[in-house]
């Protein structure tokens, strides 16, 4: 029988459709949802404010249920005019797919934002590797994901973001299946410094796993205050998803960047903001006051905390033309917990393995804002795993067993010695974060190794303070007893439930 997903594309691509528009033609069909900011750029106010995680399906064997479904969407899109838009994720040859959005041409506006994220194609795209279909009047919220054609229907919803994840979903998935690599949700860059032990300067590819919220899109964005004058550089590549291979080296995916902007502001994020007040942005869910000429305001999280722009990698300093790395050197996972994770510790390459499984963050207004705050796993720290999870983590460990030379880090930008309900403790700063993981780059931190952990914490970092973290400042001996038994407990529990995760991965804890 014919695959349903395929056949209702089909069905929809017969249908009255206005191929790939300019971009400013897009934003000129999209002006009555415009509100144009104090910059020049277009702001756009959503209905749906963030990701359907709880709306989405992956569907391997289509039930009857999802036969009818698709086929009341193609009876509906029958006399609708579709905006058809063709776009290329990746710049290597062998890695490039195509991917076509079909969407309502009410709503233009997701077109015009989605088609700034990604590639021109290099030619006419006759048949797209990869399909999504988003009908964002749909009276029901569903997202219905189809591995076997590489095809998503988003129904009802109106959020960008979904977009942006359909079609890096798919790819993940296609770059495991075909290449026997992994597709991760994580940050790049190159940190090029000066070597401790050599004295020369040395390329660091970095690679930085973080659900939204935790700070992966900051650090991946930051400059770490480098010493340009010796030498020392970063390089930005990619802010969302990269495509691992087996030999460590890591290809990017998409063109601009798609960053959170709650509390954006110069000092901290400076990078970021300059790009997100560009007259080129593109705002979505931001607070703009249209009575003083399109003042934009990103610490009014009155429409949602989950404000998002999509900026252009190349105005922001520290990019260039590439998104790959030749080479992975360095991988970060970072969390954000309030009581003994230390700012930074070093990981052996199975308790990195146990880290990525672990997945520790907290809930964001980007998955479920009912929820933001509250402490979270994900395996991966990516909610856009196709198949079994521990397929990921056994082949994580592999690549890393094949590539000695990575080294790995778990990174925490929460609060250090908190005491739940009563206290947040001493916040973990941008700087501690960025001028660690500089630090660590150089080889110039001093490690020791946690009793009771078996992983490796900061004794000395150079220009970071770590008085503040050390955990005799805040718990008692056995309050600090107490608290490591409960999250190893929680830790070793999370990691018992995939049965067929490797045992090597599961004792690192």
């Amino acid at each position: 029988m014919d695959n349903p997903f395929s056949l209702a594309v089909r069905a929809i691509s017969s249908g009255r459709l206005l191929p790939n528009p300019a971009s400013h033609v897009l934003r000129e069909m999209a002006r009555p949802d415009e509100q144009t900011t104090e910059f020049g750029s277009p702001n756009y106010i959503t209905d749906v404010r963030s990701r359907s995680a709880k709306f989405t399906e992956i569907v391997f064997e289509p039930s009857a249920q999802h036969r009818e479904t698709l086929a009341k969407v193609s009876e509906y899109l029958g006399d609708k005019g579709l905006i058809a838009i063709d776009r290329t994720m990746c710049q290597r040859k062998g890695y490039q797919t195509n991917i076509r959005l079909l969407v309502t041409e009410r709503y233009a506006r997701l077109a015009y934002m989605w088609g700034k994220m990604l590639f021109l194609p290099e030619k006419e795209v006759k048949r797209p590797d990869f399909h999504i279909v988003d009908v964002p009047e749909w009276p029901e919220r569903k997202i219905l994901v189809d591995p076997s054609s590489f095809t998503t229907f988003i129904l009802g919803s109106d959020y960008c973001g979904e977009i942006k994840k359909a079609g890096l979903r798919m790819m993940m998935y296609a770059h495991k299946k075909k290449r026997g690599g992994l597709g991760l949700h994580a940050g790049s860059k190159v940190l090029r410094v000066r070597d401790a032990a050599s004295g020369k300067l040395l390329d660091r590819g970095v690679l930085l796993f973080g659900l939204s919220a935790t700070g992966k899109t900051t650090l991946t964005c930051h400059h770490h205050w480098v010493d340009g004058k010796s030498g020392e550089l970063v390089r930005i590549r990619q802010d969302d998803i990269v495509l691992l291979n087996k030999d460590s080296s890591a290809m990017g995916t998409e063109n601009n960047f798609y960053i959170k902007t709650d509390g954006l502001e110069p000092e901290s994020q400076p990078l970021l903001y300059k790009g997100a007040t560009s007259p080129n942005a593109i705002l979505e869910n931001v607070k703009v006051d249209a009575e003083h000429g399109g003042k934009v305001n990103f610490f009014d999280s009155s429409i949602t905390s989950n404000g998002r722009g999509v900026v252009v990698r190349k105005e922001l300093d520290f990019t260039d033309d590439e998104i790959d790395l030749a080479r992975v050197d360095m991988i970060v996972f970072i969390t954000r917990r309030k009581t003994i994770v230390p700012p930074i510790a070093r990981l052996t390459r199975a308790q990195a393995a146990a880290f990525f499984m672990l997945g520790e963050s907290v809930e964001s207004s980007a998955g479920d804002p009912t929820q933001a705050g509250r402490p979270l796993r994900v395996v991966g720290t990516n909610p856009f795993i196709i198949g079994p999870y521990e397929e990921e983590g056994n082949r994580f460990l592999e690549i890393l067993k094949a590539n000695p030379h990575v080294e790995c880090y778990l990174v925490d930008t929460g609060h250090f010695g908190a005491h739940p309900g009563k206290d947040e403790g001493r916040k973990i700063t941008v700087y501690d974060s960025a001028r660690l993981l500089a630090n660590a780059a150089r080889g110039t931190i001093k490690w020791e190794k946690d009793p009771d952990w078996g992983y490796e914490v900061a004794a000395w970092a150079g220009d970071v303070d770590l008085q503040p973290f050390r955990s005799s400042e805040y718990y008692t001996a056995e309050e600090y007893r107490r608290l490591t038994e409960e999250l190893m407990q929680e830790r070793r529990a999370w990691l018992g439930q995939f049965k067929g995760l490797n045992k090597e991965i599961i004792d690192a804890i």
